[in-house]
Order: C-alpha cells, then structure tokens, then sequence
C-alpha cells in the first residue's frame, strides 16, 4: 500500500472541502493516489458537500435537550438554507442527535464537537453532516450551543425561531416538584418575549451605562432642560433602562404587577425552599447571519445556460 502523509490529507481536504477522516479513507482506499482518493469522494457523493458548504444557511431550528435527570441542558441552533428543509423530520432528529452528543460529550465549542463521536455511533459529528448535507441537498451548519450545569428549564418557540435556557440554584426537593417546571417555563418564555440584555443591574457593564447617559442628557439637554434638571432625568431614565432590560426587574408578563424578581421569590416560599436565576440563554435562528435572497429570473437565466 502506497504511504501518505497528514499533509497529504490536508491537501486533499483542502481540495475537496470534506472531512479530515472521509480523506484519510479516501488516501487509504486509493493507496495514496491523489486524483483517485478525489475520484471516490465524488463516488461517494462527499466532495459535492464543499459545493453546499458555501451557499447561505440562516434558516434551521433552535433545539433544547435535557439530561435524564435534568441536572444539565444544551440549547443549540442549527442552520439550514430553507425554512422546508428546518421542518423535515429528518433534519430535526439530526438536530436532536447533536444535541444529545453535545451532553454526552461536554465539547467546549463547535470546533472541538465536529471531531467527536456521535451518541450510539462510529461516526464522528462532522461525517453525519457531511452524511446529512448529502441526503437533505442543502447546506447545514452547526452554528452554536450552550451547555447549562444544574437545574435548567428549557423553552421553545415558533417551532424553533427562538429558544431559550434559564438556569437556576434551587434546593434539590424544589427542583423536583412539577410546579418549578412550571415556573421555570414561565421564566423562560418572559426571555423570550421580553428579549433581556442581562440578568441583573449588576451585569450591565460600566461602559454600557455610560453611554447610556451620554445619549440619555443630550436628550434631555435637546428638550431644552437645565442641566440640574438633566441630570434628575437622566438618573430617573437610568432605572427605567435597568428594568427593561435586567430580566430579574423585568415585569412578569403574565402579571405586571410582579418583576421576575418578585415572581421568583414568591415562588420560592410556596414551594418551602430557595431559588435563585442564576442566568439565562437566548438563541433567535438566523439573528446576525445574512439571509438568503433567491433571484428567481437569475435562476432560470443560469438554468438556461
């Protein structure tokens, strides 16, 4: 069998866009002949992958998995380049299995998950990618999760355009009753809708409120108010900033007249024991990433050629 080198692997990655170790079989099956290691992946189907991976992705789901005994939770988002394909069957279970892999394997980021193993399989996460970019015919990306250590609720909405984790310190014997689930989802679905920047006031940067006042008295100084004046304004407007946006001032959407602080204590005493927030993740499918825009008469045009 002819040798090869990792570098000879790494060429043939860069060449054909697939995985590092569909290369290395590929090297191996071909005796370490280049072209004819290309030759199988287009075989095979894989190298047609790296055409996929360089088309937009910004559709897909959020997902949301728990522990067995929901001591620990991952909130992931996964794209796709089409809203059809996030509904496919297929794609969610996909989906699920990474999520399921992400606790198993406790992978500090998506460079470090593409590498390892899949829950109950030989294949590693970036192959059943490749497998799954293959047999879907859409470019797919796993673009981010979180891992959240200790009692966690999670919330899905829109099927997958938001999720949502937020993670709490609570007594054991409070966090095993159905009614924390319940006031755990309640919590969850406020991130959701009501989209806090931080968790508390003690979480807001110093130079976030700086700003803020800076924008806050040339406001105020526009209305044409004194500067004394200005400044009473600016200080009042500052705790209005804080209750908008820290999730524990927030007004509990379901009861305004309760914060999530409020909510969260009087939880708290009904179930007889302790619980604090303790953070909170937020995933919005597709926020930040440029979206796809079909030109349909460019479309047939090409089709055409």
């Amino acid at each position: 069998m002819a040798a090869f080198t990792p570098k000879d692997v790494a060429a043939l990655r860069e060449r054909t866009g697939c995985g590092m170790m569909a290369c290395k079989k590929a090297l191996t099956d071909a005796e370490g002949d280049m072209d004819k290691a290309i030759e199988l992946l287009r075989e095979q189907g894989l190298a047609a992958s790296a055409k996929k991976a360089s088309r937009i992705a910004a559709e897909g789901i959020v997902a949301a998995e728990l522990s067995a005994d929901g001591s620990k939770g991952v909130l992931i988002e996964v794209n796709s380049e089409t809203d059809f394909v996030a509904k496919n069957e297929k794609f969610q279970a996909f989906v699920s299995t990474i999520a399921k892999t992400v606790l198993a394997t406790g992978a500090a980021d998506v460079e470090t998950l593409l590498t390892q193993k899949v829950v109950d399989s030989d294949m590693t996460v970036q192959e059943l990618l490749n497998d799954n970019i293959l047999t879907i015919g859409e470019n797919l990306k796993i673009r981010r999760f979180a891992i959240a250590d200790g009692p966690c609720v999670p919330y899905i909405h829109a099927g997958g355009k938001i999720g949502v984790m937020v993670m709490f310190d609570a007594d054991d014997a409070v966090a095993a009753k159905s009614e924390f689930a319940v006031f755990g989802k309640d919590v969850a679905m406020q991130v959701a809708a009501a989209n806090p920047l931080f968790l508390s006031r003690e979480d807001v940067p110093a130079d976030v409120i700086e700003k803020e006042k800076e924008i806050l008295t040339a406001q105020a100084i526009n209305e044409g108010k004194p500067a004394n004046i200005a400044e009473k304004m600016v200080m009042g407007r500052i705790q209005k900033y804080y209750k908008e946006n820290c999730l524990v001032e927030q007004e509990f959407v379901k009861d305004p007249d309760l914060t999530i602080q409020k909510y969260t204590d009087k939880t708290a005493k009904e179930l007889g024991g302790n619980i604090t927030v303790k953070g909170f993740v937020r995933f919005e499918r597709g926020e930040g990433l440029e979206k796809r825009s079909d030109d349909f008469a460019a479309e047939v045009a090409n089709m055409v050629k």
